[in-house]
């Protein structure tokens, strides 16, 4: 994959993870009934996509990272 690719997939699960997060750190609404998106989940889904997409970033640039 080239690197605007990367990029805007890492710019995607970042906003994603943020979002995520903020969702899920509000407190439950009890008149609504039970929350049915897993914010955490999402946010930790994101945040590892991120991970991967800013290792293989620095991988395009020239940086060596692995054996």
């Amino acid at each position: 994959m080239e690197l605007t690719p990367t990029l805007w997939l890492l710019g995607s699960a970042v906003a994603v993870a943020i979002f995520a997060g903020w969702r899920g750190a509000r407190p439950p609404n009890l008149i609504r009934g039970p929350r049915l998106m897993p914010w955490r989940l999402l946010m930790v889904t994101a945040a590892a996509l991120a991970l991967v997409m800013l290792v293989h970033t620095v991988n395009l640039l020239g940086v060596h990272t692995g054996r």
